[in-house]
């Protein structure tokens, strides 16, 4: 019998994501890549070069809307004692009507040593706006689990 694949793909919409245990539950998009350095190079006779992993990088966006104060408590924090902040950051993907749920469950990537990077909002202000804020934090992780 073949399967067809992909016949109820996972919905995005489907899943959390949690910051040091804590649901972000204002949360609208995450997203963690694994992003591998890779050497190529061309040997005599081969007409297609060689590639390899030689290391990689982790790194990761949440996009929320604000309602907490949490980024400002890890700047703070920051400023107070010197030490970077490195957070746990765990996507889970629950979306029971998929077919990918079906045969393996919720798909659970957990980044460990997480460092925000770039810029990281403080206040938004904007009279022409009749929206809400989302800001888009970007992160680096040491490794994924």
């Amino acid at each position: 019998m073949n399967k067809r694949h992909n016949a109820n793909p996972i919905a995005l919409s489907e899943g959390k994501v949690f910051i040091d245990g804590v649901q972000i539950l204002t949360g609208v998009k995450c997203e963690i890549k694994f992003t591998p350095d890779v050497w190529e190079g061309k040997v005599l006779g081969e007409r297609s070069p060689s590639s390899r992993w030689t290391g990689y990088k982790i790194t990761g966006t949440i996009t929320q809307r604000t309602s907490t104060p949490w980024l400002k408590e890890k700047i703070q924090q920051y400023q107070k004692d010197g030490v970077t902040p490195e957070m746990t950051i765990q996507g889970v993907m629950d979306d029971q009507g998929s077919d990918y749920y079906q045969e393996y469950g919720s798909d659970i990537i957990t980044a460990v040593g997480c460092v925000l990077t770039g810029d990281i909002p403080l206040i938004a202000l904007d009279g022409s706006s009749n929206g809400v804020r989302e800001d888009s934090i970007s992160f680096n992780a040491k490794d994924v689990i």
